[in-house]
């Protein structure tokens, strides 16, 4: 049961658009992100670090997919996700220097809302 289990999660997961799947790739990094702060809570940085290092991972995939020169965007939304890009990775190395709950609570709002647009749900 679990091989066709797999089979059907891969399935799923390669019939999803490019959008479903950026909206998935940001959303498993806020879970991340939340787990980390519960741990960070209980005094587990290792967790924070990891949960860190994958956030950046996926903005630097998302930035530099968006800002692309083949990429159709407006030029105004590829400097805008440019922009937020930069902010992530920089708010992402400022928490592994001084960790906070609120500084992860600010990248787990990004990474939410983001998801939330991809999906066509902006509010």
């Amino acid at each position: 049961m679990n091989t066709a289990a797999n089979a059907y999660a891969r399935t799923a997961h390669s019939a999803l658009t490019p959008r479903e799947a950026e909206s998935q790739l940001l959303l498993k990094a806020a879970q991340r992100l939340i787990g980390a702060s519960q741990a960070l809570a209980a005094g587990e940085i290792g967790r924070l670090n990891e949960a860190l290092s994958y956030n950046q991972r996926v903005w630097t995939l998302l930035s530099s997919e968006a800002t692309a020169d083949q990429n159709p965007l407006p030029v105004d939304v590829k400097q805008g996700v440019g922009r937020l890009g930069a902010f992530v990775l920089t708010s992402c190395l400022d928490t592994m220097i001084a960790p906070t709950a609120e500084k992860i609570a600010t990248l787990v709002s990004i990474n939410n809302h983001v998801a939330a647009g991809l999906q066509g749900n902006p509010g």
